[in-house]
């Protein structure tokens, strides 16, 4: 099977980034940069691909790159600390997810004393935000 080399522009397509996303993150730590041979192009490891595909799926789940060095360095073998990290997560998630709720039940509210038209004297939107 004649797969093509992993340099950086196989490499961030491969994982869907930019060439800068992956640059960055080698600077940053999160993954490593290969020697550059005398001719040629550096060749990334697979272990960079999978990296980067990681690096893109805990950031979905919300997770700071600074966790994800921490995730990364933890590895398969730390899973008590891993779960703790997680958790923690779930729980700001949660709290930002009630705090959005929140703020969507008190603007629901604004709107509902919203007229239908132009008509009134004051918007009650403009005049509950400007309230101190």
């Amino acid at each position: 099977m004649n797969q093509k080399k992993l340099t950086i522009s196989v490499l961030a397509r491969k994982a869907k980034v930019g060439i800068e996303t992956v640059r960055y993150y080698q600077r940053i730590g999160l993954i490593t940069q290969p020697e550059k041979p005398l001719s040629g192009y550096r060749v990334y490891p697979q272990v960079s691909l999978d990296n980067l595909r990681f690096i893109a799926q805990a950031k979905q789940l919300g997770f700071s790159l600074g966790e994800i060095a921490t995730l990364l360095q933890l590895g398969e073998q730390q899973c008590a600390q891993t779960k703790q990290l997680a958790v923690s997560k779930l729980a700001l998630i949660n709290s930002k997810i009630s705090d959005l709720k929140s703020m969507s039940s008190a603007l629901q509210l604004l709107i509902e004393r919203c007229p239908i038209s132009d008509n009134a004297e004051q918007c009650p939107i403009i005049s509950s935000l400007s309230e101190q």
